[in-house]
């Protein structure tokens, strides 16, 4: 017979990705949204939460900082927010936006839904079933 584990809060970290179809600021605004809508709905997350955001972007993103939409969020004025630039691989998914949260939430590892929208899906495949269904019309 297994044990109820009793969780307490635990520093966890949560990834996501989405792409743009063009690199304009309202379409990575909008991409940026979305993703941080679905990644606080799938892990019932709160911007008090959040110890600290990091997005990358691939180097053809050059339109908006990610960070720029985000802090536009209810909440998020006092989250630090941090954007880079991905590393370019030859070959890899072009206008794709990426992010990094570290939470402070009651869950274990394995309860962490993380979300990979649009053409970024394919980049964690292994996590079709947790992934949100979008629009691609939004693209």
């Amino acid at each position: 017979m297994l044990e109820e584990i009793s969780v307490g809060w635990r520093i966890q970290a949560i990834r996501g990705a989405t792409t743009v179809s063009q690199n304009l600021a309202e379409d990575i605004a909008v991409a940026t949204q979305e993703l941080l809508d679905a990644i606080e709905s799938q892990n019932r997350l709160s911007p008090e939460h959040i110890i600290s955001v990091t997005f990358s972007v691939t180097q053809d993103l050059d339109a908006l900082f990610p960070a720029a939409a985000a802090r536009q969020r209810a909440g998020w004025d006092a989250v630090p927010l941090l954007d880079v630039q991905h590393m370019h691989v030859v070959g890899s998914l072009p206008r794709c936006i990426r992010v990094l949260i570290h939470t402070q939430v009651p869950v274990l590892h394995e309860q962490v839904t993380h979300i990979y929208l649009r053409d970024a899906k394919g980049l964690r495949p292994d996590l079709e079933n947790a992934a949100v269904s979008v629009p691609s019309s939004r693209d």
